[in-house]
């Protein structure tokens, strides 16, 4: 997975961030594994990983409250 702009994720729908979301969730176990059992190539994946999570996370939640201000 390429790096991912917030602006992107803006134009996500919630369907897309929910995929995008579970395909980060992912790679970030596998990249813990690897860093657990042998090296990694690069520890900084792990920190843009964690990092596009919690901008998902940041979104969905960003949204939810609009929804509910909105009501």
């Amino acid at each position: 997975m390429s790096a991912i702009k917030i602006a992107e994720l803006r134009d996500m729908s919630v369907d897309q961030l929910e995929a995008t979301l579970k395909e980060a969730k992912e790679k970030l176990f596998h990249l813990r594994l690897q860093a657990r059992m042998e090296r990694l190539d690069s520890p900084s994946e792990l920190k843009k990983n964690k990092r596009l999570i919690a901008r998902i996370l940041t979104l969905k939640s960003l949204r939810r409250l609009k929804v509910e201000t909105d009501i």
